[in-house]
């Protein structure tokens, strides 16, 4: 009697005493217990599988998609009554207070399963008995509203395994690199024993005692029926193998963007926490391939003799504590500045303006600035092809001929106010100017004083207007250097302006990387847009276009095919350099991608003297292209139908003659071998010279027809030169103070460099021996008498000499500043 009393009493006051966690218990929402934080997961354009973006890395599945192994491990380990009690195993709390007692310490728990997912569902996490009461009574709760499979699949779900990985689907692909239904039960194993010190136990912290934990939780599946004696013994003697170890937080520059851009979407928490499936046009094999490619030529480059630069090998070594930091999870630690040699490749889809491949640097981990998107670096001469478009845009012949001589480079101002151009952004080692050449030719050879010459042709408002159309936002300098990529821009933006030329003169409206984000049910949330947008004409496109096939075939680029392997499939591209070699480039396409590469410092630094984009950059831009043949192949180019082919002399630039031909001697044959000066263009109706080679022969009289050779005309003096007596000029022409001639700051819209001009050089006194000359005053002729000269008696004049000028044969835009003093040229007659 005593007894139930006794024990009716105890019953009261518990009771009693656990009203106050019964009702605390109660307070918590059941129905949120099955929505968790989820990664989103991203695939490339095929479907596979690239990353994860995440608060927690964790990616739900049913019970249905695991396999029944680990449920069998989880219950060895941790709760061997889990099919028995009703959330709560009172023997197990007793036997585990009495453990403690004898230690003196807490040394084990009792926690059942369900015990388990109620603290971590709800963040019971102080060490208190008071939170030890309350998770007691919600496992309780939870047991009376949840069978069993939906607790176990809930607890697979949420429970953290280490380095990162929450739920189970995480763990088996971050350790093992396949599903959660593909675990056997030596993997199952591993997971259920990281549960009890996910950290400590880890196969990447701890291999051996993670191996012994496994076999550990193997014996006790044995001992539950779960594993018989013959399969425990198959289990232990398999190594336990896992993946190598990879960083979740930082993955890629890729992944990183297409993070940003999943962000922007939907929103912070969305995107990080709501597991949803991110569709990207990232090509995964492209990708890699750039990767690839990066890595093989940097580190080749960074092995040349005389390489001066930090390498990223020795950035590694110097670096790697931090680096392993960060790879565990240390996120707090920051690496030092990367002074190696960088790179940075996009490629966008054509008809899409999908990035199918990203890289914004050699390592994500050293530093997540992204120099594909982020970066603003001189172009270099990789954007002359927005100026040969901005010309034929305007009307200008592709068989214009235009000059390719030295131009005196304060009229550019390329790298200072000195010297001449042709030192700044070459295409070669070897160099030279060649005089005369058709706008075409001039493309495909990388002439850069060609180009500033068509530049001026074309205008630089005209220019900007081009190269706005075509995507490059970022504004250019009001100054001439600009013709040569002396202006800065992201490596997106020139890639999407170069795929107006295989497009005909349209273009994506912008680049983008998601094509699309559904949620777990598969509604679509967010899809992009795909728009495009007219930069130039078809007829501007395709001409710029085939002067970039020739220089990749013929020019700067052609060794391509022969060292770098690039298919033979229909493609075009350029080269770039940037003042002083401090930035390399090639941006190049075919019918269906274009990509762009850049190599160069963080900081603009002279990577070496002869640094070219086509021995750094063009290597990179094949293995990416050869990539992308293979996933979207090339096709030929459409060339519209408004241009017509029509034979040209190359050296003057008009209707090819039948003496647009020589014979050269051969001696060793005994006879000739014709040489020809003709070649197609294709030309706009409104192109079309109307007038036939004149060097070679033919001009007006060609297009004579109703005169005979012998009944040309002749047209009649109306003065007779005989009845007219010469004057001989008494002096040579002195030139007054003002350039009268433009000659150190030519008139791009005047000048004309087949008829040589005079330019004032001054002459002091011990030039002559004599006194300054006076010069000419406003109004007075230039031809004004020679002035008396100053005998040694007269007395020295106070202030500044003045200046005696002296004439001297040049061309504009010349730089010859310190010949000798000629007299004044003879005209050369000139022939009609």
């Amino acid at each position: 009697m005593l007894i139930a009393v006794g024990a009716f009493g105890a019953w009261v006051a518990w009771l009693i005493f656990s009203a106050q966690f019964r009702q605390s218990a109660a307070q918590f929402d059941l129905s949120q217990m099955d929505k968790m934080e989820a990664a989103s997961v991203i695939f490339d354009r095929d479907g596979v599988e690239i990353g994860k973006i995440f608060i927690q890395n964790r990616h739900p599945v049913p019970l249905s998609k695991i396999s029944p192994w680990m449920p069998k491990a989880v219950i060895a380990a941790e709760d061997n009554k889990f099919y028995e009690h009703g959330g709560v195993d009172y023997m197990g709390i007793l036997r585990a207070a009495l453990a403690n007692y004898r230690r003196g310490k807490i040394s084990q728990g009792a926690s059942t399963v369900t015990q388990q997912l109620a603290r971590n569902s709800f963040e019971l996490r102080e060490r208190t008995y008071k939170r030890k009461f309350v998770e007691m009574f919600l496992a309780q709760r939870i047991e009376e509203n949840f069978n069993k499979d939906q607790i176990m699949e809930m607890y697979l779900n949420r429970v953290y395994f280490g380095s990162g990985f929450y739920g189970v689907e995480a763990a088996a692909k971050g350790y093992f690199g396949k599903s959660a239904l593909e675990l056997d039960p030596g993997q199952a194993a591993v997971l259920a024993g990281l549960l009890k010190s996910p950290q400590a136990l880890s196969p990447w912290n701890n291999k051996e005692g993670a191996l012994q934990n496994r076999n550990f939780v193997l014996r006790r599946m044995k001992e539950q029926g779960f594993l018989t004696g013959k399969e425990l013994d198959e289990q232990i003697s398999i190594p336990l193998y896992v993946m190598k170890r990879t960083n979740p937080f930082k993955v890629s520059y890729a992944v990183d963007y297409i993070r940003q851009q999943a962000v922007a979407a939907l929103g912070y928490e969305r995107a990080m926490n709501g597991g949803f499936r991110i569709d990207t046009t990232l090509d995964l094999k492209m990708q890699k391939a750039a990767e690839q490619s990066m890595r093989d030529v940097l580190t080749k480059v960074e092995r040349l003799p005389g390489y001066s630069h930090p390498t990223f090998e020795s950035y590694r070594a110097t670096s790697k504590q931090i680096e392993d930091q960060i790879n565990n999870g240390n996120m707090s630690v920051k690496m030092p500045e990367p002074k190696y040699l960088q790179c940075a490749v996009m490629a966008l889809d054509n008809s899409t303006g999908g990035i199918l491949t990203m890289v914004g640097g050699r390592d994500f981990k050293h530093s997540e600035y992204n120099r594909a998107t982020m970066a603003r670096r001189p172009i270099g001469t990789a954007f002359v092809p927005f100026v040969y478009a901005a010309a034929y845009e305007k009307g200008i012949f592709p068989g214009q001929i235009v000059e390719d001589s030295c131009i005196d480079n304060r009229y550019v101002m390329v790298g200072g106010d000195t010297g001449i151009l042709g030192e700044w952004g070459v295409e070669a080692a070897n160099n030279e100017y060649d005089g005369p050449m058709t706008t075409r030719e001039a493309l495909a050879r990388g002439k850069n004083a060609a180009a500033v010459r068509l530049g001026f042709m074309a205008g630089l408002d005209q220019v900007k207007k081009v190269t706005q159309a075509s995507g490059i936002a970022s504004p250019l300098r009001n100054y001439a250097n600009s013709f040569l990529g002396s202006s800065e821009a992201t490596l997106q933006e020139v890639t999407l302006g170069y795929t107006v030329f295989p497009n005909g003169g349209w273009r994506p409206k912008e680049p983008f990387i998601i094509q699309r984000i559904t949620d777990s049910d598969g509604r679509i949330v967010f899809s992009s847009e795909k728009q495009k947008v007219k930069a130039i004409s078809p007829e501007a496109a395709f001409q710029t276009h085939a002067g970039l096939v020739d220089a990749l075939q013929k020019g700067t680029g052609s060794i391509a095919y022969n060292e770098y392997g690039l298919g033979r499939f229909p493609a075009a591209g350029k080269t770039g350099t940037a003042y002083n070699f401090t930035d390399t480039y090639f941006f190049g396409y075919d019918s269906s991608v274009t990509c762009g590469v850049w190599v160069g410092f963080d900081r603009p630094t002279k990577i070496f003297r002869g640094a070219f984009g086509r021995d750094l950059a063009l290597p990179i831009w094949s293995k990416v292209m050869n990539a992308a043949a293979e996933e979207l192949p090339a096709t030929d180019f459409h060339r519209p139908d408004t241009l017509k082919a029509v034979e040209i002399c190359s050296v003057s630039g008009l209707l090819a003659t039948p003496q647009c031909q020589q014979t050269m001697r051969n001696t060793a044959a005994g006879g000739g071998n014709k040489m020809s000066y003709t070649y197609t263009e294709w030309a706009t109706a409104a192109q079309v010279p109307t007038v036939a080679c004149d060097i070679h022969g033919g001009g007006l009289r060609n297009y004579a027809k109703e005169y005979n050779q012998e009944e040309w005309p002749r047209a009649t003096l109306a003065v007779d030169l005989a009845t007219i007596r010469p004057i001989a000029m008494a002096e040579p022409t002195l030139l007054g103070l003002s350039d009268v001639y433009n000659s150190v700051r030519p008139d791009a819209q005047r000048f004309d460099e087949n008829i040589p001009v005079a330019k004032a050089i001054p002459v002091t006194r011990e030039d002559k021996g004599e006194a300054p000359a006076q010069a000419p005053q406003e109004g007075q002729p230039l031809s004004a008498p020679a002035v008396e000269p100053v005998s040694d008696a007269q007395p020295t004049p106070v202030g500044p000499e003045p200046e005696v000028r002296r004439a001297e044969a040049v061309k504009p835009l010349d730089t010859h500043f310190d010949a000798p003093a000629i007299s004044a040229p003879t005209p050369e007659p000139i022939n009609f």
